[in-house]
């Protein structure tokens, strides 16, 4: 078994234009400061990373490198969840998804598109200039508007959009191999790999490729009735990364899983910063323990009620008394009686 590393946070939800969010060196500063011993890089954001220079020099990524460990935490992978959400939109959300993208490629679907592959290829050279063997991203999604099924859907509709999904996929993950980076998507409601089902889904239509990894957040699962801790065990082979999130899902008579278009604070399920939802982390932790993951629990904070500032340094000692230092020994070695072949055949009547 391995201990895990962290705790780490993604700083997504934390950059902004004023101090310390607004440059590398102060946010790096902030997070170690609040127990962080890692940082999740959103890739979009030009406060924190010059993505471009990032794929092209590895001695621009040693300096991002030198500036977190000097400040005491470690860079632990790259996102491209909004580049990679990119990669595949339905028409019916091209202008609220079209703000991901940059200023030139806006209004132009098919160069947008263009756009984000090149994103998340970049991000791969970074990674790889980094020393990162993971990375974050969303799939996108083109049959999500059909998620249920009324009217019926068309034969054969979903498995053109899968086929499709994995056609614009394959030759990223192809570079992820070059990169020796593993691409790890989220599994996550309005992406097109929101379940396992999913997942699967567009795995086999990659050949069951190396790369196509999960990143595993129970706070979507409890919000979509999934049961996220047998998920552990089914993927534990493929679960990559880790992003440590909090929910809550309480169901009324009034509404459910759909929530009834209410804003976040009214749903039926909501996240909610680390302790304060519904996750069984004890069980996530012992289970991730198990089966050998050795990556970083990454803090992502998203709640309707908490302040952020209060969410990541509650966060950082929530994971931190939850990652399992493993044991080297077994708990009975005292009565260990040493190893007699002969012994053990006498003991099971063996001649």
């Amino acid at each position: 078994m391995k201990t895990m590393k962290g705790p780490a946070l993604f700083l997504a939800q934390f950059a902004g234009d004023e101090a310390p969010f607004n440059s590398w060196n102060s946010i790096t500063q902030w997070a170690a400061d609040c127990g962080y011993k890692g940082v999740q890089i959103p890739s979009w954001d030009a406060r924190l990373i010059d993505l471009n220079k990032a794929a092209e020099s590895k001695d621009y990524c040693d300096e991002l490198k030198g500036v977190a460990k000097n400040n005491g935490v470690e860079i632990t992978e790259l996102s491209t969840h909004l580049q990679g959400q990119l990669v595949a939109v339905h028409p019916a959300y091209n202008d609220a998804f079209d703000g991901f993208a940059a200023p030139e490629v806006r209004g132009n679907p098919a160069a947008r598109q263009q756009w984000a592959v090149d994103q998340v290829m970049k991000a791969l050279s970074a990674s790889k200039h980094l020393g990162l063997t993971a990375q974050a991203t969303f799939s996108g999604a083109l049959a999500w508007p059909y998620l249920y099924p009324w009217p019926q859907r068309p034969a054969g509709l979903v498995e053109t959009a899968f086929d499709e999904l994995a056609a614009r996929w394959l030759p990223i993950l192809n570079h992820a191999d070059e990169c020796n980076v593993d691409l790890c998507y989220e599994i996550h409601p309005g992406e097109d790999l929101h379940d396992g089902i999913t997942y699967e889904m567009f795995l086999e239509r990659t050949g069951n490729h190396a790369r196509a990894c999960m990143l595993y957040d129970p706070s979507h699962y409890v919000l979509q009735c999934l049961d996220y801790l047998d998920n552990i065990d089914i993927y534990k082979d493929r679960i990559r990364m880790f992003h440590v999130k909090d929910a809550e899902f309480n169901p009324t008579g009034r509404q459910g899983v759909y929530s009834g278009y209410q804003d976040w604070t009214n749903r039926a399920g909501r996240f909610r910063s680390l302790g304060d939802g519904q996750v069984d982390f004890k069980s996530i932790f012992s289970k991730m323990a198990a089966n050998d993951f050795d990556g970083w629990p990454v803090v992502e904070w998203e709640c309707c009620l908490k302040h952020p500032e209060d969410g990541a340094r509650e966060g950082a000692k929530f994971v931190a008394d939850h990652i399992i230092r493993v044991t080297d020994k077994a708990f009975d070695d005292f009565a260990d009686g040493g190893t007699d072949e002969a012994a053990n055949r006498k003991m099971l009547g063996i001649n």
